[in-house]
């Protein structure tokens, strides 16, 4: 069969290249084209779109690409049309990808979703047009059954698919060799996977370097982003920028500041104690505040149902703030032990490895079935 698949983010390439897999080993003759990266390119999806081409955060970033926006849509309806799939399988990404279901849809393409737009947080009513428009979802958090459920639609739920990349992860021996960290107690800064996101947050993650002066520092940078983004970090003699290896990264780390994001979760159910932070446009941040409907951005906090690890979020993104906070997990720090200790029952919260084939494994049956 044809599976025609959108992810258009750096986390919906990962967990898109493992959902292939798992469609592949129900159904070895499977083809696969779509939007995606450069994981999904090598597990031998025909990549007609790179996300970084669509990679646009925020409201202002969208409103200002509106045009550009909307050119991508019509040029991946007509590329669907054109393919005619047996299925148009969505990774997240809501913002392009409801408008691709509701295309779909009205063509008589069968449309399934795996990993829900988080409607819970806010714009509660797109859960409406995802009944509407979705033959079938696969949530990765168990609170999202229920959800839906208030909405009349029964989703299914697979697990998380970070566990599969956690599972099946193995930190390289000669990590700390190769990079020069022998001996040296590290820090980790993950600023983010997109540009606005480096260039808003990056700066404040470094002011806090004075304050640490046992430690070293090393940024997970990201290779298709321009350079010019890690040049202050790399003004710092204490600091280096290590590319595509974040896990490896956050091995040999003692703690980490991490922006808000899925790399929230990978860094805790890697054990490393973290402080969240977030930063965007006043004017996002305002929209923003008016509104999202839960108590907490990162997904620690929000699978825990509980503050976990900290947020310094827009104006509490201080150095001050940030000295504070990271002091307290690292080691000998207060707050170490104990966020230590959530981070286990978080991991019996997100559940076991698996969710990828699962999922790919229920899309050929359901496509197989009458």
């Amino acid at each position: 069969m044809n599976y025609y698949l959108i992810a258009g983010e750096r986390s919906g390439d990962l967990h898109g290249a493992n959902l292939i897999k798992g469609i592949r080993s129900r159904d070895p003759q499977a083809r696969f084209r779509g939007w995606g990266g450069d994981l999904m390119k090598e597990e031998g999806m025909e990549l007609v779109t790179h996300y970084r081409e669509a990679a646009f955060m925020g409201f202002l970033e969208v409103v200002r690409n509106l045009g550009t926006i909307l050119r991508m849509l019509n040029r991946c309806r007509r590329d669907v049309e054109a393919w005619r799939p047996d299925a148009l399988i969505l990774i997240d990404y809501p913002g392009f990808n409801l408008r691709m279901a509701r295309f779909a849809r009205k063509a008589g393409i069968r449309v399934f979703y795996y990993i829900s737009p988080k409607v819970w947080a806010w714009n509660q009513d797109r859960a409406l047009k995802i009944r509407r428009d979705v033959d079938r979802m696969f949530v990765i958090f168990p609170f999202e059954v229920e959800f839906y459920r208030k909405y009349d639609y029964e989703v299914e739920y697979v697990g998380n698919p970070l566990m599969d990349a956690i599972a099946s992860f193995r930190p390289d021996p000669g990590f700390r060799a190769a990079h020069g960290l022998e001996g040296e107690r590290v820090i980790a800064l993950l600023p983010g996977s997109r540009l606005q996101e480096i260039s808003k947050i990056l700066d404040d993650m470094l002011r806090v370097i004075p304050f640490f002066p046992d430690h070293r520092f090393v940024v997970a940078g990201v290779k298709d982003l321009p350079a010019s983004l890690y040049h202050a970090a790399l003004r710092h003699p204490r600091v280096q920028v290590v590319d595509e290896a974040a896990y490896d990264l956050l091995s040999v780390s003692e703690a980490a500041l991490v922006t808000s994001g899925t790399a929230t979760l990978e860094t805790a159910l890697l054990d490393v104690p973290e402080v969240v932070c977030y930063k965007t446009s006043n004017f996002s941040y305002q929209l923003a505040k008016r509104l999202v409907r839960v108590p907490y951005i990162s997904l620690v906090n929000l699978i825990s149902g509980k503050e976990v690890v900290r947020e310094l979020i827009q104006g509490a993104l201080t150095t001050d703030n940030l000295v504070r906070e990271l002091k307290s997990i690292v080691e000998g720090g207060a707050g170490r032990a104990a966020q230590l200790s959530e981070y286990a029952r978080l991991r019996d919260l997100v559940g076991a490895p698996g969710a990828s084939e699962r999922t790919g494994a229920r899309i050929v049956g359901l496509l197989s079935s009458p």
